[in-house]
């Protein structure tokens, strides 16, 4: 497509991308923005970022850009590096051939483990995962090139895979997470032939690194599109292979406590995005393992004989350990996640003067948004919890002084009037009150 049939100015692309083009073409190379910096152009949205594509390979490319450095072993990438600003810089990957054993490598159920094969852009083209990212913006004419029908598939608002969906789901599954972020992403819809094999190969996604998995969560969830993420993945398996222990709740109760707490999560994350409040992955981790924390606990307290507590502190190592089996969370996330989770039981009974230390603590606030969605989630006692906390975090300091005081009054009313029955004096009491002597009675 000309330059006279797409609305792409240069003006809407970073000058870092344009740099990299502009020396890369200039110096004898072909370069191309390519995939989600063009397609995001064309719908009118704001790209997250710029990737280029060429024909020089990594090396040459790190010859020509001082600020470069080379990452990856699956694929090996540029990264021309301006401050904070980073352009990937991909060589035209190709096909497999039979003597590309050295430079390719897959495993028994086609995942690709190794893919440093270069070709031409036709077979980089179709080496990518969607039409609608199979876009390429020529810097030397300003012209675009479209493959696979990326361009009628944008129009026509559907996610469609390059290619033998199972064949492509199986050189790498993450591909049907990416089907669900681009189709809620983009307000698309995935094509039928695309999403047929999805729910059959969602188990390969238990093969996947946990560290690759961490990034993945974070693109699906804290984006704004969490909720809408939420129902694509279950409605096609994706869920539970990230999330083992949430989806064994979910199937026990689909509409118990975990699935109104998952929702409600979803909700309110999209909520902060919206904002533009933050989201960190401590409170969203802590917040999804609520129910496996307090299955865990109960369960322990049984087989054990722990105490509620110690059953707590306990099960909150177990659940974080077999989360990391498929989504691993930095060190940095998941200690403050306990942290949150071991404020909860304090939080339930600290409704007297010990709130005010409480209320000091560095992740009071991140336990107390937790409780309130517990509060959303659950009824009785923790919805009281939640309500008498709500009502202190609201209030300025004199007021809170005097409902935590009216509080405790009201507290030591309800111990000393409860159920427990004036004992009636025994018979050998009775008579010995009557055999002693009145103390203001003088003795015969």
């Amino acid at each position: 497509m000309s330059r006279d049939g797409h609305d792409i100015s240069r003006r809407q692309i970073s000058e870092n991308a344009l740099k990299v083009l502009y020396r890369l073409n200039k110096s004898g190379y072909k370069a191309y923005l390519v995939g989600g910096g063009v397609r995001d152009i064309l719908l009118g949205l704001e790209p997250k970022d710029f990737d280029v594509v060429t024909n020089a390979t990594p090396d040459e490319i790190k010859a020509l850009f001082r600020n470069c450095r080379l990452v990856g072993r699956r694929f090996r990438l540029a990264h021309i590096v301006f401050g904070r600003d980073v352009i990937e810089v991909a060589t035209f990957r190709g096909h497999h051939g039979e003597n590309s054993d050295n430079i390719s490598k897959s495993n028994a159920e086609g995942r690709l483990l190794r893919d440093n094969v270069y070709g031409e852009i036709d077979e980089d083209a179709e080496r990518r995962d969607f039409t609608v990212n199979a876009l390429y913006y020529d810097i030397s004419d300003y012209s675009i090139r479209s493959y696979g029908g990326g361009m009628d598939d944008l129009r026509n608002k559907s996610i469609k895979m390059i290619g033998d969906p199972e064949t492509r789901y199986r050189e790498d599954p993450v591909r049907m997470l990416r089907a669900v972020r681009f189709a809620t992403k983009l307000d698309m819809q995935i094509d039928p032939v695309t999403a047929a094999p999805i729910t059959e190969l969602a188990s390969l996604l238990a093969d996947i690194p946990a560290a690759r998995m961490y990034e993945e969560v974070l693109k699906l969830f804290f984006a704004g599109k969490a909720e809408a993420n939420f129902e694509l993945m279950l409605k096609f398996g994706l869920f539970a292979p990230l999330f083992p222990q949430v989806q064994a709740l979910l199937d026990e109760s689909p509409k118990g406590d975990t699935a109104r707490m998952v929702r409600a999560i979803m909700r309110n994350t999209d909520l902060r995005v919206s904002q533009d409040k933050p989201v960190t992955p401590a409170f969203f981790y802590a917040a999804m393992l609520w129910y496996p924390l307090k299955r865990r606990a109960e369960d322990m307290a049984m087989e054990i004989g722990l105490s509620a507590y110690d059953a707590h502190v306990a099960a909150m190592g177990d659940v974080m350990e077999q989360q990391c089996q498929t989504i691993s969370i930095p060190r940095r996330f998941s200690t403050p996640a306990k942290d949150i989770w071991q404020l909860q039981l304090r939080l339930e009974r600290g409704q007297n003067t010990r709130s005010f230390k409480l209320f000091e603590h560095p992740k009071f606030r991140a336990a107390y948004d937790l409780l309130l969605l517990r509060g959303e989630t659950e009824a009785g006692t923790i919805a009281k919890s939640a309500t008498w906390w709500q009502t202190f975090v609201d209030a300025d300091e004199d007021t809170r002084s005097k409902f935590v005081k009216e509080s405790s009054k009201g507290g030591s009313r309800n111990r000393s009037t409860g159920t427990r029955k004036r004992r009636k004096p025994s018979a050998t009491n009775s008579a010995a009150k009557s055999a002693a002597p009145s103390a203001n009675k003088t003795p015969d």
